[in-house]
């Protein structure tokens, strides 16, 4: 029973004190694959562990919250391509959703606008060999809703960890630069 295995990394120690931890060894990083964090950065592997768990929360709050403004049943990709689709409130091609989105597969945006147009969110139309689309009044009402339960909901909450504004603009300009290492580093895999 006094056997630990060390290559297991928990995550928390519940109900300790600060005195309590005083005889804990060092946990190493949070991370879900411990074999990963051994590596060269058990830093990015605390960040990609965090990415999968925020990307996660972040897909289920934007379902969840499309659904309480009133339109159940759609993914968090089209919810996002309906939240795109309505931004600055001009037509779009969806190759450039796709683009802006950083979609791999266009059938997957070809799938969510005829979803949504199904709906009634979003209009469509041909333009040559492009489709067009652009937001509906309905659409534009569910993405106000959004909007408005947002600022009630998540705000709310979100405000008490008391983060300023410039680090949270700083972060986001973090995770799109990991995009792009990302992306790099799967074109590579993808020829290897």
């Amino acid at each position: 029973m006094g056997n630990i295995d060390n290559r297991a990394l928990p995550i928390a120690v519940i109900g300790a004190s600060p005195e309590g931890m005083a005889n804990v060894p060092h946990l190493g990083p949070v991370v879900s694959s411990a074999h990963l964090a051994a590596g060269r950065s058990p830093g990015l592997s605390e960040v990609e562990y965090g990415l999968m768990i925020a990307t996660s929360a972040f897909n289920r709050w934007m379902v969840r919250c499309m659904a309480a403004a009133g339109q159940p049943g759609l993914s968090s990709t089209e919810v996002a391509i309906l939240h795109s689709v309505a931004h600055r409130g001009r037509e779009k091609r969806m190759a450039d959703i796709a683009l802006v989105l950083d979609i791999e597969d266009i059938h997957v945006v070809s799938y969510a606008v005829k979803k949504l147009e199904a709906a009634g969110l979003i209009r469509a139309r041909r333009a040559g060999k492009e489709k067009m689309v652009e937001i509906s009044e309905a659409g534009f009402e569910a993405c106000q809703r959004y909007g408005q339960l947002r600022e009630k909901l998540l705000l709310d909450i979100a405000s008490q960890a008391r983060i300023p504004e410039s680090e949270l603009s700083s972060v986001g300009g973090l995770l799109r630069m990991l995009s792009g290492t990302y992306n790099q580093a799967a074109r590579a895999a993808a020829t290897f």
